[in-house]
């Protein structure tokens, strides 16, 4: 998140050392799904919430979705990181219920979850 310091709270994915790390082949898009998706990039970017990395060990592509409102939404393809990736031993409690909970309120704080 912007304005957050890394010294207050940083996450880090426990990887296996034993899987090796997967670059996935660039997926082509139609123009539509590119011009979407470049769009939300551009958004994100100007709002400083992503940024480019030039040498990634990981590399995911985006799958664009049809939303149901006939816009797109960008999702990321983390199977091969999901694959390296132990479960979590100690997962969120009730996790479906404080998501529903949220339902309609228009703000919503990382303390709440």
């Amino acid at each position: 998140m912007p304005g957050i310091s890394p010294e207050i709270i940083s996450h880090r994915l426990s990887i296996n050392p034993a899987v090796r790390p997967v670059r996935q082949k660039r997926r082509a898009y139609d123009p539509e799904r590119y011009e979407a998706m470049k769009a939300e990039v551009d958004k994100l970017t100007s709002i400083e919430f992503i940024k480019e990395v030039d040498y990634p060990t990981w590399l995911a592509n985006v799958v664009m979705v049809r939303k149901g409102t006939k816009g797109w939404r960008m999702c990321v393809d983390y199977t091969n990181l999901n694959r390296a990736c132990p479960k979590d031993n100690f997962p969120l409690p009730r996790i479906d219920q404080l998501v529903d909970a949220t339902v309609g309120h228009a703000l919503l704080s990382f303390i709440n979850a």
